[in-house]
């Protein structure tokens, strides 16, 4: 798309100075002008003749007879009656045409566009009726006031003259104060006749835009879906500007590069989607991100012949938060954007500010319900998680203790019956696995508040682990596995909390206990990188977790789906202490194999 290659040419500047005279300036011819125009304000019931429709309109408008002079054909078949008025009309300024007959001033009228034509009537071959008549029938020729110059002083011969378009005449011999006279005031009425035609039409295309304003908003504002009201904006300015391209040109967050999130063609290729770093268009962009609308020429590489060039303007979206992006406007070359047209584009990107706004609020709105209802359910689920946990101890510690209670009435001496110490050993074991339920409860609770929690140490990881594992080694053997420490061969000196990490690690290695069939093997493997520390423990048997679970997902999702795999309240907490310790976990499986690989920072 063009709008992406390099600007070739400055902005093109819309204003032009309106050039005034004070009142003390002023030529009688002048004085005479004001009074004729005040005279036709009040006959045609004009207030104010310069239109309120669009103020940079009427700065940029032209006094005509103080910046040109009128161009006057004056048609007469006696040359000393040209040759006076001709001297006399160059001298007040004007610029003055001459033809010698109804032929040859219909071929200059023709091609030199007179502001006012002087037609003798009584004239060879074609005379002045049939030659005004000729000019009306053309459209070029047919506004040009025509004044007959007459010798002819029946009413009939007047009444003719008007009935074929003539605006007024002067008897001859003219008197030269009488035709200027009589040519400036049918200037005038001329000029201001086209400045109230030009206003009328300005009026009307000013509804135009409003309607079509209207119809924006009429069309968004029921609307939450952001590319529809891009669409029906590009669309409607589109259509009601005659434009070969319209389109909609979005920042990022940063404000680092802008993409073209809606487009409506007509004569270009399509190119939406396509992204452009803002940094590479520092001219384009600066005044954008101001906020002020930027008009300018450039060519299009891919319009055949290469070269073409194009008029472009482009209206800043924003509103009173930040600036979101541009709303592009394409014309053919020499076609600029009037002042009109440039505040309609502006009010059609403050409409897409509002459309995109209550759009990205109300997506952000459901995504929040959205996240609501997950962490409801995440609320709802870990309670289950607890009660499911909390429960199993409780029925043992109940259980026990009432299987004490038969066993003290009926037994002489209970405490040497084998019952006895097995149920008090399964008594004790729940005690202290409830005990470790609260405790790790209560550590979720304060996970959040790492100062109280985290008490860092320097020690030798892959002996502390030994250490560790010797607890286990029992259990182990109980199942009928196999324990491999893979550590590295050289020392790995740490700086963490060995309480933090040991809870970690307790978590990982009871699940590999409880879930690695008979003859499986559990491996502790350590490793160390230029920038962290590997300790991953992996199981065999039964594949716990998804590559894209987390832990504590994993077991909601085991839980909610029936599975018997029972992962634990602990992943939860272990989840907050990887945190704290400023790690990360990678779950994996393969080949019928877990592994949880804990990343430390070296």
């Amino acid at each position: 798309m063009s709008i992406y290659q390099k600007l070739s040419c400055s902005t093109i500047s819309l204003s032009i100075p309106r050039l005034m005279r004070s009142q003390s300036e002023r030529n009688p011819e002048d004085n005479y002008r004001s009074n004729l125009e005040s005279s036709l304000k009040e006959s045609l019931g004009i207030e104010n003749p310069t239109l309120q429709a669009n103020h940079s309109d009427r700065n940029s408008s032209i006094d005509d007879s103080s910046q040109t002079s009128a161009t006057i054909l004056i048609v007469d078949d006696t040359p000393n009656n040209l040759q006076v008025l001709f001297s006399y009309l160059e001298t007040a300024g004007f610029k003055v045409l001459l033809a010698e007959n109804g032929t040859s001033a219909l071929q200059i009228a023709n091609s030199q566009i007179p502001d006012l034509i002087l037609l003798d009537v009584l004239m060879p071959n074609i005379d002045g009726f049939e030659t005004c008549s000729r000019l009306k029938a053309q459209v070029s020729t047919r506004e040009i006031p025509v004044i007959f110059l007459t010798a002819l002083s029946e009413t009939v011969n007047k009444v003719r003259g008007f009935q074929v378009g003539g605006v007024d005449y002067i008897t001859k011999p003219t008197q030269q104060e009488e035709v200027l006279a009589r040519i400036q005031t049918h200037l005038n009425l001329q000029r201001m006749r086209h400045t109230l035609a030009r206003q009328n039409k300005e009026l009307q295309q000013t509804l135009d835009f409003e309607a079509s304003v209207r119809r924006i908003t009429d069309k968004t504002r029921d609307s939450l879906n952001e590319n529809f009201c891009l669409q029906v904006a590009t669309q409607e300015l589109a259509t009601v500007l005659n434009l070969g391209s319209c389109q909609v040109e979005l920042y990022d967050f940063e404000q680092v590069t802008a993409t073209i999130a809606c487009e409506y063609n007509s004569t270009l290729p399509a190119c939406q989607g396509e992204t452009r770093q803002v940094g590479d268009f520092p001219e384009l962009y600066q005044q954008l991100l101001q906020k002020y609308p930027l008009q300018l020429v450039e060519a299009i590489p891919q319009f055949n012949p290469q070269g073409i060039q194009v008029t472009r303007l482009a209206c800043p979206i924003f509103d009173d938060r930040t600036i979101m992006g541009n709303l592009w406007g394409l014309r053919p070359p020499g076609e600029v954007f009037t002042p009109l047209e440039i505040r309609l584009m502006q009010q059609a990107a403050s409409q897409c500010a509002i459309a995109i706004r209550q759009a990205r609020l109300y997506a952000d709105s459901n995504r929040q319900v959205a996240e609501l209802a997950k962490l409801d359910k995440f609320k709802n689920d870990l309670f289950k998680i607890i009660s499911h946990e909390l429960k199993a101890p409780m029925s043992s510690i109940q259980l026990a203790a009432q299987t004490l209670e038969n066993l003290l009435k009926t037994t002489k001496n209970p405490r040497k019956s084998l019952l006895f110490d097995r149920v008090f050993k399964i008594f004790n074991k729940s005690c202290q696995q409830q005990k470790q339920l609260m405790d790790d409860l209560l550590n979720i609770c304060y996970a959040d508040d790492r100062t109280k929690i985290i008490q860092p140490e320097l020690f030798e990881l892959n002996s502390w682990l030994s250490n560790l594992t010797q607890i286990y080694l029992e259990r182990i053997l109980d199942r009928q596995q196999e324990l491999i420490l893979d550590f590295s061969a050289e020392k790995i000196n740490i700086t963490a909390d060995p309480i933090i990490l040991e809870r970690i690690i307790r978590e990982f290695l009871e699940n590999a206990c409880k879930y690695t069939p008979a003859k499986g093997e559990i491996k502790i493997q350590t490793t160390i990188a230029t920038s962290e520390i590997s300790l991953c423990i992996i199981n065999s048997g039964v594949e716990i977790f998804s590559e894209k679970q987390g832990l504590l997902g994993a077991r909601i999702n085991s839980l909610s789906n029936n599975k018997r795999i029972d992962i634990g309240l602990g992943l939860t907490l272990v989840e907050k202490l990887i945190e704290i310790l400023n790690a990360t976990i990678e779950v994996k499986k393969k080949n019928n194999k877990t592994t949880f690989c804990l990343k430390l920072p070296l």
